[in-house]
């Protein structure tokens, strides 16, 4: 079981993008598959900002996490984002998912980040379990999703 910043098996980025497009398509309308592919050629530079991690388990793709500059084009303000936080059926139930938000905090955290950001339609508890804590509950694209924040280190340092 490794965590792996996605640059280093960059083939891996149609089966993420089908993975993600499939999951979350409802909250970018019009966004096609291609346009998805296209977006994540960014993940393969080597800045934290945007990044894609993914687990492997064994030699088969488990899951992903990502850190990106913004997820809600209503939130400007908000940056950065824990986004595409996402686990393959199979593998589910088993803490990848929290690990994989875990490696992310700790990328974020490493690189000076004070706060990270996400939205969540349906997971909020699962979240909040890792530390996060809703500011606010909205419609955004049609659907009731959680804003959350995780504060990664002290403000006053």
């Amino acid at each position: 079981m490794t965590i792996i910043n996605l640059s280093q098996e960059p083939h891996q980025i149609p089966t993420l993008a089908q993975w993600h497009q499939a999951e979350w398509s409802n909250l970018n309308p019009g966004q096609t598959l291609e346009h998805r592919i296209q977006k994540m050629q960014a993940y393969l530079s080597n800045k934290l900002i945007p990044s894609t991690f993914i687990y492997k388990h064994e030699d088969q793709l488990a899951g992903s996490a990502a850190i990106i500059e913004s997820d809600m084009d209503t939130r400007p303000e908000l940056t950065p984002w824990l986004a595409s936080v996402y686990v393959a059926p199979e593998f589910r139930r088993q803490g990848i998912g929290s690990e994989l938000v875990k490696h992310v905090m700790l990328q974020a955290k490493a690189a000076g980040v004070a706060t990270l950001y996400l939205f969540t339609p349906d997971q909020a508890n699962f979240y909040a379990k890792l530390g996060w804590t809703a500011m606010a509950e909205e419609y955004y694209r049609d659907h009731c999703v959680t804003v959350m924040s995780v504060t990664l280190k002290d403000p006053n340092v």
